[in-house]
């Protein structure tokens, strides 16, 4: 079986992958039917050793995922997570054209694991992401009520950690990211997925850097997105480049 999984980095003690789009990192409540996850294929990067994740990245959501070698990285890489104390940077295509930059303080209810739950009186948490428009484009095609339609490309960097946050916020300033059945704009998934030739969520998780657990020397893993992030780009030339 081809491993989907791209090894970024590696050490004694740390794991790092790009996961692609649509791979679970582990067994989910919701999703008993799925019999593939990244935790297993990074098992297999580790010649069968048990490895464990140190964050999550969503189902449809590619980019750096980290996993520790032993429980002893992980909690320590787990205890800087909570702490604020790790960066990360993605990239997303979102729609209309986003300021060029700014924080997204909003505060988020938290969404229980299962979705079946969904609706359950939940704690409201603080919420904080940054970001930054790389490019914009206007598309000649009508897909609400306008003769053309707009997108940008953003750098988004979460300063807390809540569940689904990125899709979240970008929501709440009316830029939701292409490509999210939840938080996006139908018609406009539809556009994309129609002219792609197939549906993605456009968030893709590029930088994820970090003091390293044991050597205490600052450690950056970055990520090329996948081709079928990498094809919707185009829209943006001759405005962006890479």
């Amino acid at each position: 079986m081809l491993n989907p999984l791209r090894e970024l980095y590696r050490d004694q003690w740390l794991l790092a992958v790009h996961k692609p789009a649509g791979l679970l990192v582990h067994r989910s409540p919701i999703d008993k039917h799925e019999t593939e996850f990244a935790l297993q294929y990074a098992r297999a990067l580790n010649g069968g050793d048990h490895v464990c994740p140190v964050h999550r990245l969503d189902r449809p959501t590619s980019g750096v995922l980290l996993f520790a070698r032993d429980p002893d990285t992980a909690r320590t890489v787990g205890q800087a997570m909570m702490a604020g104390e790790v960066a990360k940077t993605y990239l997303a295509v979102v729609r209309g054209w986003a300021p060029e930059q700014g924080d997204i303080d909003h505060p988020l209810r938290d969404e229980p694991e299962d979705r079946r739950l969904k609706g359950q009186d939940m704690p409201v948490r603080e919420a904080l992401t940054r970001y930054r428009r790389l490019a914009t484009t206007e598309l000649p095609v009508a897909i609400e009520r306008y003769p053309t339609s707009r997108y940008s490309l953003v750098e988004l960097t979460p300063k807390t950690g809540r569940k689904h946050q990125l899709r979240r916020h970008m929501k709440h300033i009316n830029h939701p990211i292409i490509g999210d059945a939840n938080h996006g704009r139908g018609r406009h998934n539809r556009y994309f997925a129609e002219r792609f030739g197939e549906g993605r969520l456009m968030l893709a998780a590029t930088r994820l850097a970090l003091t390293h657990p044991v050597s205490g020397e600052a450690l950056v893993i970055n990520a090329e997105p996948e081709a079928s992030f990498l094809a919707v780009l185009a829209i943006f030339s001759p405005n962006f480049v890479t």
